[in-house]
């Protein structure tokens, strides 16, 4: 098949098919997210003998180590282009599963951490949000609210998938199941469908085409957005203040997700409740992702920014309330709601601050820093969990962070590039 073949086949613009490779990598994301994870919290930190502190600070560690490496997966995109990585992330993504249904240490644990870490929560999310700011311009919210989709389905299926393969089953059984599923949904998709980028196929972001009519227009409305490099969009305050407050959501949210079982069952609630609360979180997850996805192409990102740490505090909140299934389904679905809007508005907003030449770059520096913030959220809770046996006084003390993050948000102003007139 010729590389144009598909594109002149497809009658619509080539980037809603690319879009529908996207949302496939963020359903096939799940085995590296807290929520599918959290289902085999238990039954291996049972089988492995570690306590609830010991296996958060592997998860930890492992989503620290995975971090570091989002930098270079980021400049590897602007590269390389997602075509070419995202196909090398599934098989190395498949590998990790099949690790995992072999571990017998901790040291082994930790290894499985970093990977389905880096690659799941990672890098599959970094190149799917880059490809959509690289196709869309204009319609860049309402694509990655698309996206979207497949997260909200992850959410949905995995973890009560997972919960019926580990009881039927076993814990080791099931992340070869999903080695497998990874194999055959996301890789072979990925290598005859993407592409690097609209001009590489003719074409312009948002589906306009190269024609002698419209493409002095085109260009002139592709230009309109300026573009950054990593270094100058790190010399912005604008920059830090946005990264501070893109920080507060992966912390809190991975964290009550890592405890979620353990929660509920401190509620007095059976943990297959809590495997089913995030049928709760998924619907509410794609509310908030497709709310946000259209507002952000009217309302300024950060006033969203800072709208979304007020849902999260109030989630923090129910914690305190949760005593029956429907409390713990509310609870649940306005984490979910949380995490949509918050998944739309943190990638999308920094396309739109620093253009499409080098977002793999600066995506790639800062989803070091939110997966790093994901990754430090876990322990610490469990930590205060094990030492105060209280989660209520444990989820307080996280409720200053949010705070903090709206009022960087607000101050997160668009940056002004300048650019020298020419004599």
């Amino acid at each position: 098949m010729k590389l144009f073949s598909l594109q002149k086949i497809f009658p619509y613009y080539y980037g809603w098919l690319i879009l529908s490779v996207t949302a496939l990598a963020m359903f096939f994301s799940g085995p590296g997210q807290t929520y599918a994870i959290s289902i085999f919290l238990e039954p291996m930190r049972k089988s492995l003998n570690l306590s609830l502190s010991e296996i958060a600070s592997l998860y930890t560690l492992g989503s620290l180590s995975a971090a570091v490496f989002m930098v270079f997966i980021g400049k590897s995109f602007d590269k390389l282009g997602g075509q070419i990585l995202m196909p090398l992330i599934a098989i190395f993504f498949c590998i990790s599963c099949i690790w995992m249904s072999h571990v017998s240490n901790s040291f082994e644990l930790y290894i499985g951490f970093t990977l389905l870490r880096g690659l799941g929560q990672g890098s599959l999310f970094l190149v799917s949000s880059s490809l959509i700011a690289v196709w869309f311009v204009k319609y860049r919210g309402r694509a990655s609210a698309f996206n979207s989709l497949g997260s909200s389905l992850s959410q949905a299926i995995y973890p009560n998938l997972i919960f019926v393969l580990i009881i039927n089953y076993s814990w080791e059984e099931s992340w070869r199941f999903l080695a497998i599923i990874i194999l055959l949904g996301l890789l072979l998709p990925s290598l005859f469908i993407l592409r690097r980028s609209p001009e590489s196929i003719g074409l312009f972001p948002d589906g306009l085409i190269y024609s002698k009519n419209t493409v002095a227009h085109t260009r002139d409305y592709v230009n309109d957005e300026d573009s950054w490099t990593l270094k100058e969009a790190m010399k912005t305050k604008t920059f830090w203040f946005l990264l501070f407050a893109n920080t507060s959501n992966p912390l809190i949210m991975t964290a009550l997700t890592f405890i979620q079982v353990p929660l509920f069952e401190s509620r007095g609630l059976d943990s297959s409740v809590a495997a089913k609360a995030f049928f709760a979180v998924s619907p509410m997850m794609l509310i908030g992702s497709f709310f946000s996805g259209f507002l952000i192409e009217k309302i300024p990102g950060r006033f969203l920014i800072a709208f979304n740490q007020i849902i999260a505090i109030t989630g923090m909140f129910l914690i305190f309330l949760i005593s029956n299934t429907w409390e713990g389904f509310v609870y649940a679905g306005i984490l979910g709601f949380s995490m949509g809007f918050s998944q739309i508005v943190s990638p999308v907003i920094w396309a739109n601050y620093y253009g499409r030449k080098s977002i793999g770059s600066i995506k790639g520096f800062v989803a070091t820093i939110v997966v790093g913030s994901a990754a430090i959220g876990p322990f610490p809770l469990a930590w205060l969990v094990d030492y105060t046996g209280s989660y209520e006084k444990s989820v307080s003390l996280f409720i200053v962070l949010p705070i903090l993050c709206i009022i960087s948000a607000i101050l997160a102003k668009p940056p002004v590039k300048f650019i020298p007139k020419k004599v």
